[in-house]
């Protein structure tokens, strides 16, 4: 029995969201084992949504520093990741604005086949909250997948 071959130009480019979390590895597993299958290349995004909690004025230059370590933190973490899930040749991006808006700019900015993130099981009133992967699905470019994450 031969091996089978990757499907090729179902998905070319896939954008792996993660939060950084320890979930962010089974999210990266299930992205990693579709990108072989494909035959396509992996991108990993974080975003950092730093918000304020003082008006701007004098403390601006405190929050824009602050903004810019949790930046470079977000940045080493995320080359860590790729590397424990195989991926280190990928290319790491950490942007940081609204984590929505940022998600669904980069899968356009880099021309994503499809996004992979995680998305988590809502009961009661929490199914009224438009999470993440709720905006994404709506207004990507592309095809989204939403790892249940228990």
């Amino acid at each position: 029995m031969s091996a089978p071959t990757p499907a090729t130009g179902l998905y070319r480019t896939i954008l792996l969201v993660v939060d950084l979390s320890e979930d962010s590895r089974v999210i990266g597993a299930r992205a990693r084992a579709i990108a072989a299958a494909c035959g396509a290349e992996i991108r990993l995004l974080h975003v950092v949504e730093y918000v304020p909690v003082e008006p701007l004025g004098e403390t601006l230059l405190p929050t824009v520093e602050i903004e810019e370590e949790l930046v470079k933190r977000a940045g080493t973490r995320l080359r860590e990741l790729a590397t424990a899930l195989g991926l280190g040749a990928a290319e790491c991006r950490v942007e940081a604005g609204n984590i929505k808006a940022e998600i669904v700019r980069v899968a356009a900015e880099v021309r994503a086949d499809l996004v992979v993130l995680g998305g988590r099981e809502r009961h009661g009133l929490s199914i009224l909250v438009n999470l993440t992967e709720d905006t994404v699905l709506h207004a990507a470019p592309c095809d989204v997948l939403a790892v249940r994450i228990k």
